[in-house]
């Protein structure tokens, strides 16, 4: 079949049952540092997480209680139906987005995905499963939101959280365009914009990395931004530029790169034990309030410490990259734009690697 007549891969879904009522939890490396990040933006979370999706108090009220509307059946027939949840598992989607002020949204794309992770938890050993989407991927399915709206995402997958923000449901679209696409059932969502990143670098008093070779960014930022090799300590602004820069090097780096940096907040959240510290959950609190979106609850927390606190410190993260060297390959689609696709056309072989690294032991 010749893909560059498309203008998107044929892989048509047609969605489900509304995903089972998630149990409220989070990832296990991150604990450290983003679950006094989301404790401290939870403390606000009524009148935020609600308003930023316009969603009506009736719908708010249905949420606490429980009460759903009817949502279409799965259809038998879908060649990537909606994968069921895993007991001994906690598998989070973490999504990096502009911003989501006016200038950003209609200026730079600023509720497109930038950064796509998704962590995978076994919640018995602790034992963790990193996972980078790279945002080209296209996709071309179709899914119902929590009021059963249907939503169509045609093209590259870092719009699915954009279009569900449409149909008042971005983190519900989001969680299941990505569960469908990995094989992988998504139990929480956090949508985090980059001044959250900078201030959760910076609260942190800087990270440390390691580099291999200098890296340099000559021309995104307006001037070079360039790191040594070896040993390097890095403020907000510096991890972020060096997260986010792409002109001098591909998505497949700058993943690589973005997980790097996720191990090394994780590293200094944990040197520093910042969940017994409340100065720092009343600062980050002010700070982030209005730069996280989650479907984590109030009540999720205390748990989330309690399972931090039960796991060591030095469990090894295990990290995969989707790139064109493993299960992508590149193509352009009829309109000239570039893409990548699933080795086979299909998301069977994605599916069965990533059951592989969530399952294997470290």
């Amino acid at each position: 079949m010749d893909l560059s007549n498309l203008d998107h891969p044929k892989f048509t879904v047609t969605e489900l049952n509304p995903a089972p009522k998630p149990k409220r939890r989070w990832w296990r490396f991150g604990l450290g540092v983003i679950a006094v990040i989301l404790l401290a933006w939870l403390i606000g979370r009524s009148g935020r997480i609600i308003t930023a999706e316009n969603t009506p108090w009736s719908s708010r009220l249905a949420q606490i209680v429980g009460i759903n509307p009817p949502i279409p059946t799965e259809d038998p027939k879908d060649p990537n139906p909606m994968p069921k949840k895993e007991a001994d598992r906690l598998d989070f989607l973490l999504l990096g987005i502009r911003g989501d002020d006016q200038k950003s949204i209609e200026t730079e794309g600023g509720l497109l995905t930038d950064t796509i992770l998704i962590a995978s938890i076994n919640k018995t050993n602790g034992q963790t499963a990193l996972i980078s989407i790279p945002r080209d991927l296209s996709i071309d399915m179709m899914v119902y939101s929590a009021k059963g709206a249907p939503v169509q995402v045609t093209g590259k997958i870092n719009q699915a959280y954009e279009r569900g923000l449409a149909k008042s449901d971005g983190l519900g679209v989001a969680q299941k365009i990505f569960s469908k696409v990995t094989g992988i059932y998504i139990d929480q969502v956090v949508v985090f914009d980059f001044n959250a990143f900078q201030s959760i670098v910076e609260q942190l008093g800087g990270i440390d990395i390691y580099l291999a070779q200098p890296f340099k960014e000559p021309t995104q930022w307006g001037y070079e931004f360039s790191l040594p090799a070896g040993n390097n300590h890095l403020n907000g602004q510096q991890a972020l530029y060096y997260v986010r820069s792409r002109f001098s090097s591909s998505d497949f780096d700058r993943s690589r790169r973005q997980q790097q940096v996720i191990a090394a907040i994780k590293s200094k959240a944990l040197t520093l034990n910042m969940l017994k510290d409340p100065n720092t959950i009343i600062s980050l609190y002010k700070t982030l309030r209005n730069d996280i979106r989650t479907t984590l609850q109030l009540w999720d927390i205390s748990d989330l410490i309690k399972l931090a606190n039960s796991f060591k410190t030095n469990t090894k993260i295990k990290n995969l990259s989707l790139t064109t060297d493993n299960l992508l390959y590149e193509t352009k689609t009829a309109k000239g734009e570039y893409i990548l696709l699933p080795k086979g056309d299909n998301f069977s072989e994605i599916q069965k690697a990533l059951a592989g690294i969530v399952s294997a032991p470290n």
